[in-house]
């Protein structure tokens, strides 16, 4: 049966990594706001916490990693000693590189990771929407090697280096959602993966989205009535359950229009449409523009 995360993954494109260490010491807080970037983390040493849009704080250990797929603002600062309330770091980029933070003169307690990347799809607001807003993985050594090879591929100058290194993000990501032990809890895929009532549902609907989906047919799926599945759904999910198989369709049509590999009859069929012609009008009402145009990149 079909892997949603995995399509979800690769549908989001992840490029463009930049990585850095970050070595700091003493009293210290680093404050950012990187809309639309993906954030991670690896802990090399020491102890930090981690403040992400308002949720509650996290503390990283040495070993621990933590992803945020769509950070908007966050601040990392010092566990022992802690910063005090207002106060801010300025980093010091050295010629190397690598970034010091906290006075010149006291002794590195805390050394990190750092990387950023980006995702390359026209629908990663709503592909991004299905992850969890962070996910915290402790003291797992595939995650340290993966993040060292993007790190050093990134670095370098070798051919395909692009292409291995969405390869790598795509890894990277996965490895960091299904390895996560502490995630913020709120609705999206992976919660719903998890769930042993809407996981047969999900990846369903994944395996044929040009099925003629009901309700009622995921609902038995499930194995609950249609009104329980509809709440259940909604609760765990974040949206009602025909609503996403509706956003899912537009998304696989997206992509297959801008392969420049498919006509619009055969990309209506495959995402559940009887016709081109109601395809293109569901297609139009919901992205603003016909699919012939969409194809074209107008």
């Amino acid at each position: 049966m079909s892997d949603p995360l995995a399509e979800i993954i690769a549908l989001l494109h992840p490029r463009a990594p930049f990585s850095k260490m970050v070595e700091a010491a003493g009293a210290w807080r680093v404050r950012r706001a990187e809309v639309g970037q993906v954030y991670y983390c690896l802990l090399l040493a020491g102890r930090v916490r981690l403040d992400v849009n308002g949720k509650p704080p996290v503390e990283l250990s040495e070993g621990d990693f933590v992803l945020v797929p769509a950070t908007q603002n966050f601040a990392v600062s010092s566990v022992d000693p802690v910063a005090p309330p207002g106060f801010e770091s300025r980093p010091l980029v050295r010629p190397d590189g690598t970034v010091r933070v906290g006075p010149e003169d006291a002794p590195v307690t805390v050394r990190q990771l750092v990387g950023y990347c980006s995702f390359g799809s026209p629908d990663a607001g709503l592909l991004v929407s299905l992850l969890p807003d962070m996910a915290v993985v402790r003291g797992e050594r595939r995650l340290c090697d993966l993040v060292r090879l993007v790190r050093e591929e990134a670095r370098a100058e070798r051919p395909a280096r692009d292409v291995v290194l969405e390869h790598l993000l795509q890894v990277l990501l996965i490895e960091a959602l299904r390895s996560s032990t502490q995630t913020s809890g709120t609705p999206g895929l992976l919660r719903g993966l998890a769930d042993d009532r809407l996981s047969g549902p999900l990846r369903a609907l994944h395996a044929a989205p040009d099925r003629a989906w009901s309700a009622a047919d995921l609902a038995r799926e499930a194995g609950l009535s249609r009104s329980a599945f509809f709440t259940r759904f909604n609760r765990v999910v974040g949206m009602a359950p025909m609503e996403y198989l509706q956003s899912w369709r537009m998304t696989l049509a997206k992509h297959l229009l801008r392969s420049g590999r498919h006509g619009i009859a055969e990309v209506a069929a495959r995402t559940g449409y009887g016709s081109a012609s109601a395809f293109s009008l569901a297609f139009s009402r919901r992205v603003g523009q016909p699919p012939a145009r969409y194809a074209r990149g107008d």
